[in-house]
């Protein structure tokens, strides 16, 4: 790393501990019950965490670590059963399910690792969905999704359809498609899981490049050579935070 590349680093770190954490856990628990009250399991067991602006996180666990349910709780796809979300300085643990449904729209953009396309749409189709449940007209639609398709490589095969596209491609579909609502966050859960490593990494190369754009990212992982692009590494055990590093 040279002078300069570190001095800009420092200079991200700072901004990021003075700036208000668009995102923040306080508190959080999330227990599922059987069919007769009792307790089935305690997936997190309080979880406090300030996630700031521009920041590129990765959450690693065991199965069973309570990760994937922080996921949920961090893309408003699931509430906390006890505490807060503040989410863009919002407590979406309080919404009702139309105000949480337009808020995960519009604020979360999510890159899953089976892809989730519809085979039937070509490729600006898929990308304009999300913009579709917001209501927003054809054209403008249209514009953004052949935007973020060419943002991610991708503008010489607006025609295609999912079927027609390697699983580096589709993944960049999705990728595109959870950019095209602007979101505040942009969420992974193992989104090199179904690709081969070179593909894989031209993958991370792209999130990479977005998180220098300024986006703040999440990663669920349990991948080291994917954790080892983060800034920061949040480890969960039994539904706790069992460590919290800063990487670079």
């Amino acid at each position: 790393m040279t002078m300069i590349e570190a001095a800009q680093l420092d200079s991200s770190r700072t901004a990021q501990r003075h700036a208000p954490p668009v995102a923040e856990v306080v508190g959080v628990r999330k227990t599922y019950f059987k069919p007769d009250g009792s307790v089935l399991v305690e997936a997190l067991r309080g979880i406090d965490l300030a996630i700031p602006q521009a920041q590129y996180i990765g959450i690693m666990g065991a199965s069973g670590s309570g990760k994937s349910t922080l996921m949920n709780v961090l893309g408003c796809l699931d509430r906390p059963t006890v505490g807060q979300y503040l989410l863009d300085g919002r407590d979406v643990a309080q919404m009702d399910d139309t105000e949480l449904s337009r808020v995960r729209g519009r604020k979360i953009g999510f890159i899953f690792q089976a892809f989730n396309l519809i085979s039937e749409l070509d490729m600006v189709g898929n990308v304009e969905v999300p913009l579709f449940y917001q209501a927003v007209s054809k054209s403008v639609r249209r514009k953004r999704a052949i935007d973020k398709l060419n943002l991610v490589g991708l503008g010489d095969r607006l025609g295609h359809r999912p079927r027609e596209l390697s699983g580096g491609q589709q993944q960049r579909v999705a990728v595109a498609r959870a950019l095209v609502t602007d979101p505040l966050i942009l969420l992974a859960d193992e989104p090199t899981g179904n690709l081969d490593s070179q593909t894989g990494v031209a993958i991370l190369d792209l999130i990479d490049e977005l998180h220098r754009q300024g986006l703040t990212i999440i990663v669920v992982t349990h991948d080291d050579k994917v954790s080892a692009r983060c800034q920061r590494i949040i480890r969960l055990r039994d539904g706790l935070i069992e460590s919290d590093t800063m990487m670079k």
